[in-house]
């Protein structure tokens, strides 16, 4: 099954609905105690899907066009966002950085979550070298602490598309990279939260980026230095994975700041990450002076 968090035109309420072609069906029209948020239906655990796999099965519940709606993040205060950097050859070597033994984690914060379709802004005066980066997102489905690799991939709940918007210029001046990643709006997820079991293998998927018109993004999942697997078993031995958490795992050659010409976003810019099997996020772009 696929979710989104949808909202009308008029209103900053978000509606949980399941997704099913170019309908939608709210969860609150399938059940009668229905989870508000993703994160609650995460927590809600098998049981909550397999009655809302149920009651879809009727065909009772009403029916609206996907087209009526406007997307919220796909993720709505998840228990933590960990991004993963330099998990692609190319990105490392594209930015001059290196790949090290270990991953590169940082935290991104909830500020910086949005849908798809929606506007992204920041002010000149911070940044005139705002990159973008596709990639995947992995829910985080059942608690995980030292997991094994070979285990990794049962605590995974689903999957989602990742915008990692970065401002290079904060990213190479700082240590850190969670403020240049976590501006207002610099992590549009979306448009849909995919179950696992639509996804036979997460390292088998092809993943883009399009700006302005023009591919600039053109990989494979399976491109990643360290897999999914990987990923969450090295993560869960220094603390819980929990239900909800959303990890962000890197994003593949082809940033806007290592070409010639650099392409960064601009005022007016449009950007849209894709997956195979999961969707195509697009953001909007101003820049305030």
């Amino acid at each position: 099954m696929r979710f989104a968090h949808l909202r009308r035109a008029d209103s900053s309420a978000a509606s949980l609905a399941v997704v099913d072609g170019s309908d939608a069906i709210l969860v609150s029209d399938l059940l009668p105690d229905p989870p508000a948020t993703l994160q609650q239906l995460i927590e809600g655990g098998a049981s909550t899907l397999e009655a809302l796999s149920a009651s879809l099965a009727r065909g009772e519940a009403p029916r609206h066009p996907l087209g009526d709606w406007e997307f919220d993040s796909a993720v709505i205060a998840p228990p933590a966002v960990l991004a993963v950097g330099l998990n692609y050859a190319a990105h490392s070597s594209e930015l001059g950085l290196k790949t090290d033994t270990a991953p590169t984690v940082f935290t991104l914060w909830p500020n910086s979550l949005t849908g798809h379709e929606q506007t992204t802004s920041w002010p000149l005066s911070l940044s005139e070298a705002v990159d973008y980066e596709a990639e995947l997102g992995v829910l985080i489905g059942t608690p995980a602490k030292n997991v094994a690799e070979e285990d990794a991939l049962s605590h995974v709940w689903g999957y989602t598309v990742v915008n990692d918007i970065t401002a290079r210029n904060i990213q190479f001046s700082e240590a850190q990279w969670s403020r240049c990643k976590s501006f207002d709006g610099f992590t549009p997820t979306g448009p849909f939260a995919v179950t696992a079991d639509e996804v036979d293998d997460p390292q088998d998927l092809h993943i883009w980026a399009v700006v302005d018109g023009a591919t600039v993004q053109d990989a494979s999942t399976g491109q990643m230095v360290r897999s999914v697997a990987k990923l969450i078993a090295h993560l869960s031995q220094s603390l819980t994975l929990l239900p909800g958490t959303l990890i962000s795992t890197g994003s593949p050659g082809g940033a806007g700041y290592s070409r010639d010409p650099q392409i960064f976003l601009r005022d007016r810019s449009t950007v849209t990450v894709g997956i195979d099997g999961l969707g195509e996020l697009t953001t909007h772009c101003r820049v305030i002076d």
